[in-house]
């Protein structure tokens, strides 16, 4: 079942389930975007096509908002408004408990290797790199770990998980960028929490919260 977080004429977004595709590749696999066309044509009993453009992307093992469009107006309001960096976006994720320091901004240039579809994070500017930025302080201990709260500025490749990796602590369960083993449904512990944004035709804010997967190592959410 889809939960669905926010709803109008021109916007949807959903609280994406780590291991849901946002969009399709060659595994075959229903993506999240098919969901939601399915979930939009049976509530609303349309007979033809369901227009539902993609405005922005979760890693598959990642959970929380994802926000879609409605109408080919509102996607490409809200596709200006991504590429100019006028969303705020926090995330969530579970590290080892030792991190530090325990706040800090993280500035890397980042650089994609599409073969293995991964991002590597380097202290200097390499050839073919782009500049990562992301503000993260730590907000929960837990038994063996630690909850951050992250806000990013840029939106780039697997960009919160290779600058955790690259600082030493990679995201709980992230075997591809160096986590100790897996979480049992392959899942990473990076959430999606908050996305804010201006409405693409009444320009008000819109905030939509994503509550984080039903698990031991989120239950502090509950009272956060």
């Amino acid at each position: 079942m889809l939960e669905i977080l926010y709803e109008d004429n021109h916007l949807i977004a959903v609280n994406k389930s780590a291991g849901d595709l946002v969009q399709g590749d060659q595994t075959g696999d229903e993506p999240l975007v098919d969901k939601v066309k399915t979930y939009i044509k049976k509530k609303y009993n349309k007979s033809g096509a369901v227009f539902l453009g993609v405005i922005h992307r979760l890693d598959r093992p990642t959970s929380g908002v994802v926000l879609f469009a409605r109408t080919s107006k509102a996607l490409t309001r809200m596709n200006l408004q991504f590429k100019e960096r006028k969303t705020h976006k926090i995330y969530w994720a579970i590290v080892e408990a030792d991190i530090a320091p325990t706040s800090a901004t993280l500035i890397h240039w980042l650089k994609r290797n599409p073969k293995m579809n991964k991002s590597f994070a380097h202290d200097q500017e390499v050839g073919g790199s782009k500049k990562g930025v992301l503000h993260y302080k730590k907000i929960q201990d837990l038994d063996r770990y630690a909850v951050l709260e992250i806000e990013i500025e840029t939106g780039r490749h697997h960009q919160i998980r290779s600058q955790l990796s690259h600082l030493g602590f990679p995201i709980k369960g992230d075997l591809k960028y160096g986590a100790k083993r897996s979480n049992p449904d392959g899942s990473i512990a990076l959430h999606a929490r908050l996305l804010k944004v201006e409405h693409p035709t009444t320009k008000e804010s819109i905030s939509i919260v994503a509550d984080p997967p039903v698990k031991p190592e989120w239950s502090f959410a509950l009272s956060y």
